[in-house]
C-alpha cells in the first residue's frame, strides 16, 4: 500500500522537474532566435551606414550626444593635422570588419588635431604584428607626420571594454589590448580627445604602411545553430520522461 501511493507523488515530481527542465530548454532557443533577429537588424543597419557617402565629421558640441548603437561605423570626411608625439600600437588577433587582415597585426593610433583645434585619435591601419619590435612601425608612422593638414575619410568607431582575459596594457612599449583612445591619451600626453576614434578608411600612405582601407560587417551569426541544439534538447527531455511514464505502467 505505501509502495502504491509513493507512485503517484514520485510521478508528479518528476514531471514537475522534467517541466522545469522542459521550459528553461525552450526559453534559451527563442532567446537564441530573439538574438539572431537582432544581429540581423544589427548588420542590415550597419550595411547601410558604411555603404553610405561619407559626411562632415560631427561638430565637437554634439560629441556628447553621440552613441554607438545610432553612430558607429558613420563615414564621415574630415581634414586634420597629425601631431607630431609617440603613437600607439594596438594588437588584435586578427579583425571582423576588414578582410585584408592576414592575421594577428598591430594598428597604428595617433592623434590628429581638426581646424578648429580639437583632438580626434586615428586609426592609420594595421602593421604587421610589431609586438617585439616596433621599428617597422614607428618609421612608418613617422613618415605620415608631415605637418600639413590632410584630407581624411573614415568611420567612427567607439572605445572597447577589457574583457576578464585581456592583458594588461603596456604603457612603456606604447602598447595596448583593448581600442580605448582615452586610456591611450591619458597615458602618452596626447591631451583631451573625442570621445570617439576614426577607422581610416584613406588616403594610403604611397609605402602601404600602416595600412587603412574600407571596412565591411562580418559578424558572427550562430544563433539559429544554437536555438535548434536548445529545442532538440528540450524534445529529447520530453522523450526520456514518456519512456519513463511508459516503463512505470508496464510495470
Amino acid at each position: 500500500m505505501t509502495i502504491t501511493s509513493t507512485r503517484p507523488r514520485g510521478t508528479m515530481g518528476l514531471a514537475i522537474v522534467t517541466l522545469v527542465i522542459v521550459g528553461t530548454l525552450l526559453s534559451l532557443g527563442f532567446w537564441q532566435l530573439q538574438r539572431r533577429s537582432a544581429k540581423h537588424a544589427l548588420v542590415a543597419a550597419l550595411t547601410e551606414r558604411l555603404a553610405d557617402m561619407p559626411g562632415a565629421l560631427p561638430a565637437a558640441a554634439t560629441w556628447s550626444v553621440l552613441t554607438p548603437a545610432k553612430d558607429e561605423f558613420r563615414r564621415v570626411t574630415f581634414t586634420a593635422t597629425l601631431k607630431p608625439v609617440p603613437d600607439a600600437m594596438v594588437y588584435s588577433s586578427g579583425s571582423g570588419v576588414r578582410t585584408d587582415v592576414p592575421g594577428p597585426v598591430t594598428w597604428a593610433f595617433l592623434p590628429a588635431q581638426l581646424p578648429s583645434g580639437e583632438t580626434v585619435v586615428i586609426n592609420a591601419g594595421f602593421v604587421q604584428n610589431t609586438m617585439q619590435d616596433r621599428s617597422q612601425q614607428d618609421r612608418a608612422v613617422q613618415r605620415l607626420i608631415t605637418g600639413a593638414p590632410v584630407a581624411m575619410t573614415g568611420y567612427l568607431r567607439f572605445p572597447e571594454a577589457a574583457g576578464a582575459l585581456t592583458p594588461n596594457d603596456d604603457v612603456r612599449k606604447r602598447l595596448w589590448f583593448t581600442r580605448d583612445q582615452r586610456a591611450m591619451a591619458q597615458a602618452l600626453g596626447w591631451g583631451e580627445v573625442a570621445p570617439f576614434y576614426i577607422d581610416l578608411e584613406s588616403p594610403v600612405p604611397a609605402s602601404g604602411i600602416p595600412k587603412p582601407g574600407p571596412l565591411e560587417v562580418h559578424l558572427k551569426d550562430d544563433h539559429l545553430q544554437y536555438a535548434i541544439t536548445w529545442f532538440g534538447l528540450a524534445a529529447a527531455v520530453i522523450v526520456a520522461f514518456g519512456v519513463w511514464i511508459k516503463g512505470q505502467r508496464r510495470s
